[in-house]
């Protein structure tokens, strides 16, 4: 039997039949990652609070305080790079506590948030340095509590598509993002990556995309289902993560949920909303600093 993996069409005829002379085996239009495939492979909440504030100012010392009170410790000078903390300083902190019954909670609380700090800088939003963590995020784990009413999952697709795109610019050698999240979408779809079931899937039956991957009525799923939130999975919205705001657009992608794809429309490329960006509003909060204060400011504001 021969085994050798087929990523073309079976036979040459196929290719004067298709329209634009794509394989019968390969699907034709869009697919990408949406806030379904966010809240179902992680269980994130999509509807909420949007994960986003002002980036305060602070000097070293006042981080120092600022961690000390929030995530227990104080880390060393060496450990700060502007306002973004290494992921080590915290690794090695947590390594020196043990929750216990006993333990009181300011203390558990507080390690909580170094938990997940580290989610949110190694997992769910980290930046192509992959060891530092915006201090930003800990503003909105304050109140612990309170830390659960924000949609984290909007949050977490919307830094990814910014990274997605700025690493298919020319030159860009570094990505961000929640990449686990798309490699288990990309597994979960598209049979040539699926480990160990590539190779034998494209054997039995040429499908190389799987629309609706998901068992809706399996046990693991059906574990978190109370929590999901399938009215908004088709909503075309903004995703929101501080200065990043990215459009969710699932009428692009329809047939991965079951319905029939019509052909959409031009993407809007003039759309400033997706021009924006931590330095950019930096920019902008420094020159209005540098007009508040310059007896020529008016000069300034016209250069910006």
């Amino acid at each position: 039997m021969d085994r050798r993996a087929v990523y073309g069409p079976r036979d040459g005829t196929v290719l004067s039949q298709q329209l634009q002379h794509r394989s019968d085996d390969i699907p034709e239009g869009e697919a990408t990652i949406t806030l379904e495939d966010v809240q179902i492979i992680w269980a994130l909440p999509i509807d909420g609070l949007p994960v986003t504030g002002l980036d305060i100012e602070r000097s070293t010392e006042e981080w120092q305080v600022y961690c000390r009170e929030y995530l227990g410790f104080s880390p060393d000078e060496e450990a700060f790079k502007g306002s973004r903390l290494h992921t080590h300083a915290i690794m090695n902190f947590i390594r020196t506590v043990e929750i216990t019954h006993d333990t009181p909670r300011p203390t558990v609380v507080q390690y909580t948030r170094c938990i997940a700090m580290l989610l949110l800088g190694g997992l769910m939003c980290p930046d192509s340095s992959g060891n530092m963590v915006p201090l930003l995020y800990l503003s909105k784990l304050e109140e612990i509590n309170t830390a659960r009413n924000y949609s984290w999952g909007s949050a977490v697709l919307a830094f990814l598509y910014r990274e997605l795109c700025h690493a298919s610019l020319k030159g860009k050698a570094a990505i961000g993002g929640a990449l686990q999240l798309l490699q288990i979408w990309a597994w979960s779809r598209i049979i040539p990556l699926s480990p160990g079931l590539g190779v034998e899937r494209l054997y039995m039956d040429q499908v190389q995309f799987i629309w609706q991957p998901y068992d809706m009525d399996s046990d693991r799923i059906m574990a978190y289902a109370a929590d999901f939130t399938p009215e908004l999975w088709r909503s075309t919205c903004p995703l929101i993560f501080y200065a990043i705001v990215e459009i969710h657009h699932p009428e692009r992608v329809l047939r991965q949920f079951g319905m029939r794809q019509n052909i959409p429309e031009m993407p809007d490329s003039r759309d400033m909303t997706h021009q924006i960006s931590v330095k950019l509003v930096r920019a902008q909060i420094g020159a209005c600093n540098t007009y508040s204060t310059s007896e020529d400011g008016k000069d300034d504001v016209t250069q910006l």
